[in-house]
């Protein structure tokens, strides 16, 4: 019965939208009262044209329009301009000088309600069948702040905001290519959410381009209210914990995917972009690499893959190591690993699962707490669980520390999507090795490089660089070669123009 409703009120929707406005001013009020129904915030501002001879009427939304606008730019130039003998009332409104910076005639009335509801004022005159919207947007809107989920260590500290032109302004301040280009798209049938498919022409992959295009327009929602809903209904699978597109705040972020040839898709509402098609060895990448010498870069992410693979192994190695093979641990190691276990009546898989479940449960609270408390209430809550337990009998000491090591080595990685992923996996993996010891963290192991390899994102190989092998793209996988040595683009994403900089880019031609 509600799948029934909701179809027709779809269906009630799309045929509003094709109603075409009258050239009575009464009869196009009473629609938009009708369809907008008794909103308090709605205006309707009467007044009478002197130079026309003519009652006309402005529409818009208290809140979203600017006050200042409507009565500076608008109501105050219309009522004062001098009388002419001009026949259509439509031109001389276009030609009596709104200083407004966007100006449009609609005949429709789906046309005129979105503009209303987006922050515009209609303009109707009566005997005009047509209304003209106004570009009068002035709601409230955050600032560009740093960006709240990546730290900056080095670079720019500005990042994206809920306003969609606010956004795409940021990447053309850093991209001032001409081949650029803004694709505008409508999303949701209620919320007609802005969506803008970005990328530059003759070097990202038009089919791809083409295809996500296609896969956000077959979208059929009633709104979209962040990113993440397109991120999930444009991937290639839903049965993966890893993320097949990238998000981001950065906007040095997505201007330097974007000259690698990927598309970004920004949603208005969300300060994350997405962007597509991702590999797997970016989620250990991040913008300052670029931004330090080569040798450091490489260290850091050496450094970060050490901590990824610390997130998803150490517990199951502690659990296959104390319960199937302790004879490879030394011996001086094993004793303190046996006295501390002296007092624990939990097997090492029980004793395992209760400290990472806690430590997750105290990560959510720290996250859901107001800013400055949440961290403060994760740290000191695990130096004090820790400790309790330890001195309760319920964990080891040797516990505690594998514990506290996964955690530090889980915030490691600069993407929060790849980093759940790997905790996600660290649950089935100390099953694994609690059933079979190291033979079953191997066979766990083995089944995630195919399930990997087995990924596509938007028609690339996820694994690329290592599955297709491809010696030019190692450049920028692992280790990260001089900046002068980058001569081409990533091939594995078919760039239209391979080439992203000269032959003696360096400037002592070494």
């Amino acid at each position: 019965m509600l799948r029934e409703i909701d179809r027709r009120s779809s269906e009630s929707l799309q045929a509003m939208a094709e109603v075409a406005l009258s050239a009575e001013l009464d009869a196009n009020l009473n629609l938009i009262k009708e369809t907008l129904g008794d909103s308090a915030d709605v205006m309707v501002r009467r007044f009478r044209i002197g130079a026309l001879s003519r009652t006309a009427a402005l529409v818009f939304v208290d809140g979203m329009a600017d006050a200042t606008t409507i009565d500076r730019y608008v109501l105050e130039p219309v009522m004062r301009a001098e009388s002419t003998e001009a026949g259509d009332p439509v031109a001389w409104l276009q030609a009596a000088g709104l200083p407004v910076n966007e100006v449009a005639v609609v005949e429709r009335l789906g046309k005129t309600l979105h503009a209303i509801l987006s922050g515009d004022a209609a303009l109707f005159v009566e005997g005009v069948a047509s209304a003209l919207l106004l570009n009068t947007k002035g709601f409230e809107k955050r600032g560009i702040e740093e960006p709240r989920s990546e730290a900056v260590v080095r670079g720019p500290r500005n990042g994206f905001a809920e306003t969609i032109r606010m956004n795409t302004a940021q990447i053309r301040l850093k991209l001032k290519d001409p081949n650029l280009r803004i694709k505008g798209l409508k999303v949701g049938q209620r919320g007609n959410t802005s969506v803008a498919v970005t990328y530059i022409e003759g070097v990202a992959d038009p089919h791809i381009v083409d295809e996500i295009v296609r896969r956000i327009e077959k979208i059929d929602i009633d709104a979209v209210l962040d990113s993440g809903y397109i991120e999930q209904f444009i991937e290639d699978t839903h049965w993966t914990p890893f993320p097949l597109i990238q998000n981001t705040e950065r906007p040095d972020k997505v201007v330097s995917n974007l000259l690698e040839g990927k598309v970004a898709i920004l949603c208005d509402g969300s300060p994350f972009v997405l962007i597509a098609p991702a590999v797997f060895n970016q989620f250990y990448h991040s913008p300052e690499d670029y931004y330090e010498r080569y040798l450091i870069a490489t260290l850091i992410r050496l450094i970060r893959i050490i901590s990824m693979g610390m997130a998803v192994l150490l517990p199951s190695l502690y659990i296959a190591f104390s319960s199937f093979h302790p004879e490879m641990i030394p011996s001086r190691l094993v004793i303190a690993m046996a006295a501390g276990r002296s007092t624990v009546p939990f097997p090492s898989i029980v004793e395992a699962f209760l400290m990472e479940i806690t430590m997750e449960i105290l990560r959510e609270a720290s996250v859901r707490l107001p800013g400055p408390i949440g961290p403060t209430i994760g740290i000191v809550g695990a130096l004090v669980v820790g400790q309790a337990a330890v001195e309760a009998g319920i964990v080891s000491p040797i516990m505690v520390i594998v514990v506290a090591l996964t955690t530090i080595g889980s915030f490691a990685s600069p993407s929060y999507s790849a980093a759940i992923a790997l905790r996600m996996l660290r649950f089935p993996m100390m099953a694994a090795a609690a059933m079979f010891g190291l033979y079953g963290i191997m066979l766990f192991l083995i089944l995630i490089v195919i399930h990997l390899c087995s990924l596509k994102s938007f028609g690339v190989p996820y694994m690329a660089t290592l599955t297709p092998f491809r010696r030019k793209d190692v450049k920028d996988s692992f280790y990260r070669a001089p900046l002068y040595r980058m001569k081409e683009r990533p091939t594995f994403f078919v760039p239209g123009d391979a080439t992203r900089m000269g032959e003696h880019s360096k400037g002592d031609d070494s």
